[in-house]
């Protein structure tokens, strides 16, 4: 009877075991989901220009270029700091404003660092809108001269 005991509490172990392993592995996976969405929302998406802060300064001091600037940081944002020829349309109002963008026209995006930048430019190519940059760095790579 003893030698039952002892297979019993070692069973008990073993599930105890298998338990903490369990948690591990969960902890593992949540972990791993949490880095994908944070590369997710890191990472340019498929077919959007990331255009450098010296490719836009060519661009907006070009007027024969026509292409729709906007800024999509909030209004509190954009009105801190700004380059001249954006249009403020914060993120959160995207989808409500996207009449007011052409559709055959290219879009250039800014931000303050590019992370709201490339999630505004998933949305209008979801949308249906082809071309479309994003600035690499947003504004805080700007320096105005």
């Amino acid at each position: 009877m003893r030698d039952t005991g002892c297979l019993c509490i070692i069973g008990v172990t073993r599930e105890i075991v298998r338990l903490d392993n369990m948690f591990e592995i969960i902890i593992l996976g949540v972990s791993l989901l949490f880095g994908a969405y944070i590369l997710y929302k890191i990472f340019p998406p498929r077919g959007v220009e990331q255009m450098t802060v010296d490719e836009l300064k060519q661009y907006v001091r070009n007027d024969e270029v026509d292409y729709q600037f906007i800024d999509v940081r909030t209004v509190r944002e954009f009105n801190e700091l700004h380059i001249y020829g954006f249009k403020n349309i914060p993120l959160h109002d995207l989808k409500d404003a996207r009449d007011q963008l052409e559709k055959d026209k290219k879009i250039v995006v800014i931000c303050q660092t590019g992370i709201r930048g490339n999630e505004a430019c998933k949305r209008l190519k979801r949308w249906g809108f082809k071309d479309v940059a994003n600035v690499r760095g947003g504004v805080t790579t700007w320096e105005p001269h």
